[in-house]
Protein backbone atom coordinates (compact mmCIF):
# COMPACT_ATOMS: atom_id res chain seq x y z
CA UNK A 1 0.00 0.00 0.00
CA UNK A 2 0.83 3.81 -0.40
CA UNK A 3 1.32 5.33 2.82
CA UNK A 4 -2.12 7.41 2.94
CA UNK A 5 -3.79 3.96 2.18
CA UNK A 6 -2.41 2.36 4.89
CA UNK A 7 -2.96 5.29 7.36
CA UNK A 8 -6.90 5.53 5.97
CA UNK A 9 -6.77 2.09 8.46
CA UNK A 10 -6.66 4.54 11.52
CA UNK A 11 -10.06 5.08 13.05
CA UNK A 12 -10.70 7.51 16.00
CA UNK A 13 -10.32 5.95 19.41
CA UNK A 14 -7.52 3.15 17.72
CA UNK A 15 -4.16 2.87 19.77
CA UNK A 16 -1.48 2.91 17.13
CA UNK A 17 2.05 2.25 18.17
CA UNK A 18 5.06 3.73 16.43
CA UNK A 19 7.97 1.99 18.18
CA UNK A 20 11.26 2.87 19.03
CA UNK A 21 13.92 5.46 18.45
CA UNK A 22 14.93 4.69 14.60
CA UNK A 23 12.04 2.78 13.96
CA UNK A 24 9.70 4.96 14.28
CA UNK A 25 7.72 5.61 10.80
CA UNK A 26 8.52 8.57 8.79
CA UNK A 27 5.98 8.27 5.46
CA UNK A 28 3.01 6.84 7.54
CA UNK A 29 3.16 9.62 9.84
CA UNK A 30 3.21 12.25 7.86
CA UNK A 31 0.12 10.45 6.03
CA UNK A 32 -1.29 10.01 9.11
CA UNK A 33 -1.06 13.78 10.61
CA UNK A 34 -2.90 14.70 6.64
CA UNK A 35 -5.94 12.85 7.97
CA UNK A 36 -7.93 15.86 8.90
CA UNK A 37 -11.10 13.97 8.53
CA UNK A 38 -10.47 12.23 12.05
CA UNK A 39 -13.20 13.62 14.14
CA UNK A 40 -12.27 11.57 17.44
CA UNK A 41 -8.77 11.16 19.28
CA UNK A 42 -6.38 8.78 18.20
CA UNK A 43 -4.20 7.38 20.70
CA UNK A 44 -0.39 7.24 19.48
CA UNK A 45 2.46 5.26 21.32
CA UNK A 46 6.12 5.33 20.93
CA UNK A 47 9.76 5.77 22.32
CA UNK A 48 12.35 8.38 22.05
CA UNK A 49 11.60 10.00 18.61
CA UNK A 50 14.71 10.77 16.85
CA UNK A 51 12.90 13.28 14.16
CA UNK A 52 10.38 15.52 14.62
CA UNK A 53 6.86 13.85 14.67
CA UNK A 54 4.61 15.25 11.70
CA UNK A 55 1.09 14.13 13.71
CA UNK A 56 2.99 16.41 16.90
CA UNK A 57 2.88 19.68 14.49
CA UNK A 58 -0.42 19.01 12.46
CA UNK A 59 -3.28 21.27 12.59
CA UNK A 60 -5.66 21.01 15.56
CA UNK A 61 -3.07 18.36 16.68
CA UNK A 62 -4.36 18.48 20.51
CA UNK A 63 -7.81 17.27 18.95
CA UNK A 64 -6.59 14.29 16.60
CA UNK A 65 -3.81 12.79 18.46
CA UNK A 66 -2.65 11.67 21.84
CA UNK A 67 0.94 11.31 22.28
CA UNK A 68 2.00 8.74 25.02
CA UNK A 69 5.78 7.74 25.27
CA UNK A 70 7.66 5.67 26.94
CA UNK A 71 10.87 7.54 27.05
CA UNK A 72 11.25 11.52 26.10
CA UNK A 73 14.05 12.40 23.32
CA UNK A 74 14.52 16.51 23.39
CA UNK A 75 11.72 16.51 20.81
CA UNK A 76 9.26 14.39 22.99
CA UNK A 77 10.68 16.69 26.11
CA UNK A 78 9.32 20.16 24.38
CA UNK A 79 5.67 18.17 23.37
CA UNK A 80 5.40 17.29 26.81
CA UNK A 81 6.35 20.97 28.06
CA UNK A 82 3.74 22.34 25.16
CA UNK A 83 1.45 19.55 26.83
CA UNK A 84 1.09 17.24 23.72
CA UNK A 85 2.80 14.40 25.28
CA UNK A 86 2.52 12.17 28.10
CA UNK A 87 4.83 10.01 30.18
CA UNK A 88 4.29 6.31 30.87
CA UNK A 89 6.65 4.71 33.38
CA UNK A 90 8.83 1.93 32.67
CA UNK A 91 11.90 0.24 33.42
CA UNK A 92 12.85 -0.32 30.17
CA UNK A 93 14.13 -4.31 30.17
CA UNK A 94 10.37 -5.23 31.41
CA UNK A 95 8.90 -3.59 27.83
CA UNK A 96 8.45 -6.75 25.97
CA UNK A 97 6.76 -8.37 29.37
CA UNK A 98 4.21 -5.30 29.54
CA UNK A 99 3.18 -5.82 26.03
CA UNK A 100 2.93 -9.19 26.69
CA UNK A 101 1.35 -9.42 29.87
CA UNK A 102 -0.61 -6.00 30.81
CA UNK A 103 -0.99 -4.01 27.36
CA UNK A 104 -4.65 -4.45 25.43
CA UNK A 105 -4.41 -5.28 22.23
CA UNK A 106 -3.03 -2.82 19.90
CA UNK A 107 -5.34 -1.81 17.48
CA UNK A 108 -2.16 -1.01 14.34
CA UNK A 109 1.82 -1.12 14.80
CA UNK A 110 3.80 0.44 12.50
CA UNK A 111 7.40 -0.13 12.26
CA UNK A 112 10.36 1.05 10.08
CA UNK A 113 12.78 -1.83 8.77
CA UNK A 114 15.39 -2.62 6.46
CA UNK A 115 13.81 -4.33 3.18
CA UNK A 116 13.19 -7.78 2.95
CA UNK A 117 15.97 -10.29 2.68
CA UNK A 118 16.13 -13.68 0.68
CA UNK A 119 14.60 -15.26 3.75
CA UNK A 120 11.80 -12.93 3.92
CA UNK A 121 12.65 -11.03 7.17
CA UNK A 122 12.18 -7.29 7.47
CA UNK A 123 15.10 -6.05 9.86
CA UNK A 124 14.83 -3.94 12.66
CA UNK A 125 17.94 -1.97 12.33
CA UNK A 126 19.11 -0.50 15.43
CA UNK A 127 15.73 -0.83 17.13
CA UNK A 128 14.85 -4.26 18.14
CA UNK A 129 13.97 -3.30 21.64
CA UNK A 130 10.45 -4.75 21.98
CA UNK A 131 9.51 -4.75 18.82
CA UNK A 132 9.11 -8.92 18.80
CA UNK A 133 6.37 -8.55 21.42
CA UNK A 134 4.54 -5.00 20.28
CA UNK A 135 4.09 -6.82 16.65
CA UNK A 136 2.89 -10.05 18.47
CA UNK A 137 -0.19 -7.65 20.11
CA UNK A 138 -0.88 -5.91 16.92
CA UNK A 139 -3.96 -6.52 15.05
CA UNK A 140 -2.56 -4.81 11.98
CA UNK A 141 1.02 -4.90 11.36
CA UNK A 142 2.33 -2.58 9.23
CA UNK A 143 5.83 -2.28 8.15
CA UNK A 144 7.37 0.95 6.36
CA UNK A 145 10.61 -0.06 4.31
CA UNK A 146 13.19 1.79 4.30
CA UNK A 147 16.29 0.40 1.66
CA UNK A 148 18.69 3.46 3.78
CA UNK A 149 18.58 1.75 6.87
CA UNK A 150 21.60 0.02 8.52
CA UNK A 151 20.71 -3.74 8.62
CA UNK A 152 22.10 -4.88 12.04
CA UNK A 153 22.86 -9.08 13.12
CA UNK A 154 20.61 -10.46 15.37
CA UNK A 155 18.69 -13.91 16.49
CA UNK A 156 15.66 -11.79 16.84
CA UNK A 157 15.90 -8.84 15.10
CA UNK A 158 13.38 -8.55 12.49
CA UNK A 159 9.78 -9.97 11.05
CA UNK A 160 8.87 -13.06 8.96
CA UNK A 161 6.86 -11.51 5.85
CA UNK A 162 4.14 -14.15 6.96
CA UNK A 163 2.91 -12.12 10.18
CA UNK A 164 3.49 -8.36 8.04
CA UNK A 165 -0.31 -7.44 7.02
CA UNK A 166 0.85 -4.01 4.88
CA UNK A 167 4.06 -2.92 3.03
CA UNK A 168 4.72 0.42 2.42
CA UNK A 169 7.62 0.80 0.13
CA UNK A 170 9.39 4.09 0.53
CA UNK A 171 12.63 6.01 -0.95
CA UNK A 172 13.46 6.57 2.54
CA UNK A 173 15.04 9.03 5.28
CA UNK A 174 18.04 6.74 6.33
CA UNK A 175 18.74 6.27 10.19
CA UNK A 176 18.68 9.76 11.89
CA UNK A 177 21.27 10.80 14.10
CA UNK A 178 21.10 11.67 17.70
CA UNK A 179 23.18 14.22 19.27
CA UNK A 180 25.01 13.13 22.55
CA UNK A 181 26.07 16.59 23.23
CA UNK A 182 29.93 18.26 23.51
CA UNK A 183 31.83 16.91 26.63
CA UNK A 184 32.40 20.01 28.89
CA UNK A 185 35.44 20.27 30.86
CA UNK A 186 33.87 19.14 34.05
CA UNK A 187 32.91 16.27 32.26
CA UNK A 188 36.07 15.06 31.37
CA UNK A 189 37.22 15.74 34.96
CA UNK A 190 34.43 12.96 35.90
CA UNK A 191 35.42 10.79 33.26
CA UNK A 192 38.77 10.70 34.04
CA UNK A 193 38.32 9.70 37.31
CA UNK A 194 35.38 6.84 36.54
CA UNK A 195 37.93 5.24 34.14
CA UNK A 196 40.63 4.79 36.96
CA UNK A 197 38.38 2.05 38.13
CA UNK A 198 37.63 0.71 34.74
CA UNK A 199 40.05 -2.78 34.72
CA UNK A 200 41.05 -5.17 31.82
CA UNK A 201 38.46 -7.77 30.49
CA UNK A 202 35.68 -5.31 31.88
CA UNK A 203 32.23 -5.36 30.78
CA UNK A 204 30.84 -2.06 29.79
CA UNK A 205 27.21 -0.34 29.75
CA UNK A 206 27.01 3.43 29.11
CA UNK A 207 23.99 5.91 28.74
CA UNK A 208 23.31 8.17 26.41
CA UNK A 209 24.86 11.85 26.63
CA UNK A 210 28.17 13.80 26.32
CA UNK A 211 29.23 12.86 29.62
CA UNK A 212 28.97 8.36 29.23
CA UNK A 213 30.28 9.18 25.86
CA UNK A 214 33.94 10.92 27.80
CA UNK A 215 34.10 8.01 30.09
CA UNK A 216 34.44 5.89 26.49
CA UNK A 217 37.14 8.04 25.31
CA UNK A 218 38.80 8.17 29.13
CA UNK A 219 38.95 4.78 29.09
CA UNK A 220 40.31 4.59 25.91
CA UNK A 221 43.04 7.05 26.81
CA UNK A 222 43.91 4.55 29.83
CA UNK A 223 44.37 1.84 27.24
CA UNK A 224 42.12 -0.72 29.15
CA UNK A 225 42.27 -3.79 26.66
CA UNK A 226 39.89 -7.13 26.29
CA UNK A 227 36.60 -5.50 27.39
CA UNK A 228 33.18 -6.53 26.17
CA UNK A 229 30.27 -4.34 25.38
CA UNK A 230 26.65 -5.91 27.19
CA UNK A 231 24.73 -2.45 26.88
CA UNK A 232 21.45 -1.09 26.33
CA UNK A 233 22.44 1.45 23.77
CA UNK A 234 25.52 1.58 21.47
CA UNK A 235 26.79 4.68 21.39
CA UNK A 236 30.26 6.16 19.73
CA UNK A 237 32.36 6.58 22.59
CA UNK A 238 31.76 2.46 22.39
CA UNK A 239 32.10 2.42 18.74
CA UNK A 240 35.59 4.25 19.66
CA UNK A 241 36.86 1.72 21.77
CA UNK A 242 35.80 -1.01 19.31
CA UNK A 243 37.58 1.16 16.43
CA UNK A 244 40.49 1.09 18.48
CA UNK A 245 40.54 -2.92 19.50
CA UNK A 246 39.64 -2.74 22.91
CA UNK A 247 37.03 -4.85 22.87
CA UNK A 248 36.85 -8.57 22.41
CA UNK A 249 34.47 -9.91 24.47
CA UNK A 250 36.36 -13.01 25.16
CA UNK A 251 35.87 -12.26 28.82
CA UNK A 252 31.69 -12.54 28.92
CA UNK A 253 29.70 -15.14 29.65
CA UNK A 254 26.54 -13.82 27.34
CA UNK A 255 27.07 -13.33 24.31
CA UNK A 256 30.51 -14.49 24.28
CA UNK A 257 32.94 -12.52 21.36
CA UNK A 258 29.97 -10.17 20.71
CA UNK A 259 28.88 -6.86 21.15
CA UNK A 260 25.65 -6.39 22.25
CA UNK A 261 23.22 -3.89 22.38
CA UNK A 262 19.55 -3.66 22.24
CA UNK A 263 19.31 -0.03 20.33
CA UNK A 264 22.25 2.51 19.07
CA UNK A 265 22.20 6.24 18.32
CA UNK A 266 24.70 8.50 17.58
CA UNK A 267 26.28 10.03 14.62
CA UNK A 268 25.90 8.83 10.95
CA UNK A 269 29.13 6.84 11.57
CA UNK A 270 27.99 4.90 13.80
CA UNK A 271 24.61 4.28 11.90
CA UNK A 272 27.45 3.45 9.07
CA UNK A 273 29.19 1.19 11.71
CA UNK A 274 26.46 -0.90 12.43
CA UNK A 275 25.68 -2.15 9.33
CA UNK A 276 26.19 -6.12 8.69
CA UNK A 277 28.76 -5.61 11.73
CA UNK A 278 29.44 -9.45 11.70
CA UNK A 279 30.77 -8.74 15.76
CA UNK A 280 27.74 -6.67 16.52
CA UNK A 281 24.20 -7.88 17.48
CA UNK A 282 21.31 -6.07 18.50
CA UNK A 283 18.75 -8.07 21.11
CA UNK A 284 15.62 -7.79 22.16
CA UNK A 285 15.39 -5.06 25.36
CA UNK A 286 14.57 -8.09 28.08
CA UNK A 287 18.12 -10.06 27.22
CA UNK A 288 20.08 -6.99 27.73
CA UNK A 289 18.19 -5.08 30.09
CA UNK A 290 16.95 -7.82 32.92
CA UNK A 291 19.34 -7.78 36.11
CA UNK A 292 19.71 -11.37 35.57
CA UNK A 293 20.81 -11.14 32.15
CA UNK A 294 23.23 -8.48 32.97
CA UNK A 295 25.03 -9.92 36.12
CA UNK A 296 25.54 -13.62 33.74
CA UNK A 297 28.52 -11.33 32.69
CA UNK A 298 31.82 -11.05 35.32
CA UNK A 299 33.39 -7.38 35.75
CA UNK A 300 30.09 -5.49 34.12
CA UNK A 301 30.97 -1.41 34.82
CA UNK A 302 27.42 0.54 34.21
CA UNK A 303 27.92 4.49 33.96
CA UNK A 304 25.27 6.61 33.31
CA UNK A 305 24.07 10.24 34.45
CA UNK A 306 21.91 11.65 36.92
CA UNK A 307 20.62 15.21 37.22
CA UNK A 308 20.26 14.93 41.00
CA UNK A 309 20.76 13.39 44.23
CA UNK A 310 20.00 14.37 47.62
CA UNK A 311 22.26 13.26 50.91
CA UNK A 312 20.92 10.02 51.37
CA UNK A 313 21.91 9.04 47.73
CA UNK A 314 18.50 9.09 46.24
CA UNK A 315 19.05 9.70 42.18
CA UNK A 316 17.05 12.10 40.45
CA UNK A 317 17.68 11.40 36.59
CA UNK A 318 14.56 11.69 34.96
CA UNK A 319 12.53 14.85 35.94
CA UNK A 320 12.82 18.31 37.88
CA UNK A 321 10.25 18.97 40.05
CA UNK A 322 6.98 18.30 37.92
CA UNK A 323 8.81 18.84 35.03
CA UNK A 324 9.16 15.11 33.16
CA UNK A 325 12.74 15.42 31.42
CA UNK A 326 13.17 11.95 30.02
CA UNK A 327 12.42 8.12 31.23
CA UNK A 328 13.70 6.09 33.91
CA UNK A 329 14.93 3.71 30.82
CA UNK A 330 17.54 1.09 31.93
CA UNK A 331 19.48 3.14 34.39
CA UNK A 332 18.14 1.07 37.63
CA UNK A 333 18.42 -2.34 35.65
CA UNK A 334 22.08 -1.64 35.35
CA UNK A 335 22.66 -0.93 38.63
CA UNK A 336 21.60 -3.61 40.23
CA UNK A 337 22.74 -6.00 37.07
CA UNK A 338 26.16 -4.57 37.71
CA UNK A 339 25.81 -4.54 41.53
CA UNK A 340 25.01 -8.44 41.37
CA UNK A 341 28.06 -9.44 38.72
CA UNK A 342 31.20 -10.75 40.04
CA UNK A 343 33.25 -7.63 40.43
CA UNK A 344 31.07 -5.30 39.15
CA UNK A 345 30.67 -1.51 39.61
CA UNK A 346 27.89 0.85 38.57
CA UNK A 347 28.25 4.57 38.20
CA UNK A 348 25.76 7.84 38.23
CA UNK A 349 28.09 10.86 37.56
CA UNK A 350 26.93 13.75 37.69
CA UNK A 351 28.38 17.56 37.78
CA UNK A 352 28.47 19.33 40.75
CA UNK A 353 26.79 22.57 39.63
CA UNK A 354 24.03 23.57 37.06
CA UNK A 355 23.85 27.42 35.98
CA UNK A 356 20.46 28.57 35.53
CA UNK A 357 18.76 30.24 32.35
CA UNK A 358 18.83 33.21 35.23
CA UNK A 359 22.51 32.85 35.58
CA UNK A 360 22.33 31.68 39.16
CA UNK A 361 24.59 28.56 40.43
CA UNK A 362 22.71 25.87 42.20
CA UNK A 363 24.19 22.32 43.66
CA UNK A 364 23.07 19.19 42.05
CA UNK A 365 23.90 17.54 44.95
CA UNK A 366 20.88 18.52 47.35
CA UNK A 367 19.61 18.22 51.04
CA UNK A 368 16.62 17.20 49.96
CA UNK A 369 14.90 16.58 45.96
CA UNK A 370 12.49 19.45 44.92
CA UNK A 371 8.47 18.27 45.48
CA UNK A 372 7.53 16.17 42.59
CA UNK A 373 10.68 15.24 40.98
CA UNK A 374 11.03 11.21 40.88
CA UNK A 375 13.71 9.33 42.11
CA UNK A 376 14.81 6.60 39.72
CA UNK A 377 17.57 4.91 41.16
CA UNK A 378 16.67 4.55 44.91
CA UNK A 379 19.33 4.99 47.86
CA UNK A 380 19.60 1.33 48.75
CA UNK A 381 20.94 0.54 44.90
CA UNK A 382 23.34 3.76 44.61
CA UNK A 383 27.18 2.40 44.61
CA UNK A 384 29.79 4.52 42.98
CA UNK A 385 28.66 8.30 42.60
CA UNK A 386 31.18 10.00 40.55
CA UNK A 387 31.12 13.98 40.39
CA UNK A 388 33.86 16.29 39.36
CA UNK A 389 35.75 16.36 42.65
CA UNK A 390 35.95 12.77 43.43
CA UNK A 391 34.33 9.71 43.44
CA UNK A 392 32.86 7.88 46.54
CA UNK A 393 31.02 4.26 47.08
CA UNK A 394 27.69 4.25 49.25
CA UNK A 395 27.28 0.63 49.58
CA UNK A 396 27.08 -0.08 52.94
CA UNK A 397 27.51 3.30 54.73
CA UNK A 398 24.89 4.49 57.30
CA UNK A 399 23.17 7.65 56.15
CA UNK A 400 25.18 9.42 58.23
CA UNK A 401 28.28 7.97 56.54
CA UNK A 402 26.65 8.68 53.24
CA UNK A 403 25.74 12.31 54.26
CA UNK A 404 29.88 13.20 54.64
CA UNK A 405 30.98 10.92 51.60
CA UNK A 406 28.06 13.18 49.38
CA UNK A 407 29.42 16.88 50.57
CA UNK A 408 32.82 15.72 49.98
CA UNK A 409 32.28 15.74 46.46
CA UNK A 410 29.79 18.32 46.09
CA UNK A 411 31.03 21.99 44.92
CA UNK A 412 33.58 23.86 47.87
CA UNK A 413 30.93 26.60 47.25
CA UNK A 414 27.99 24.45 48.53
CA UNK A 415 29.39 22.28 51.40
CA UNK A 416 29.14 24.38 53.89
CA UNK A 417 25.57 24.93 53.66
CA UNK A 418 24.87 21.18 53.09
CA UNK A 419 26.53 20.32 56.20
CA UNK A 420 24.03 23.25 57.83
CA UNK A 421 21.06 21.44 56.32
CA UNK A 422 22.24 18.17 57.23
CA UNK A 423 22.71 19.02 60.72
CA UNK A 424 19.40 20.53 60.85
CA UNK A 425 17.28 17.46 59.37
CA UNK A 426 19.40 15.32 62.17
CA UNK A 427 20.40 13.31 58.85
CA UNK A 428 23.79 13.27 60.93
CA UNK A 429 24.22 12.78 64.72
CA UNK A 430 26.02 16.15 67.11
CA UNK A 431 29.18 16.69 65.75
CA UNK A 432 29.83 14.34 63.11
CA UNK A 433 30.33 17.00 60.81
Amino acid sequence: MTAEEAAARVRPGHWVDYGFGMGQPDAFDRALAGRDDLTGPVYLRAALSMRPRAVLSAADAGRRFVWMNWHFSGIDRRAHDAGEAHYIPLNFGEAPGLYRRFIDPVDIAVVKCCGRDAAGFFNFSGACTYHEALLERARCVIVEVDPRMPRVRGPRNGIHESRVDVVIETDGLGAPELGQGTPSDTDLRIARQVAEHVEDGACLQVGIGGLPNAVCNAILEAGVKDLGIHTEMLVDGLMRLHQAGRVTGARKANGIGKTVFTFAGGSTALNAFIHDHCELESWPVDETNLPDRIQANPGVVSVNSTAHMDLQGQAASESAGHRHLTGTGGQLQFVRGAYASAGGKSFLCLPSTRTRRDGTVESRIVAALEPGTIVTTPRTDVMFVATEWGVVNLKGRSVPERVRALISVAHPDFREALSRQARETRLVPAGFL
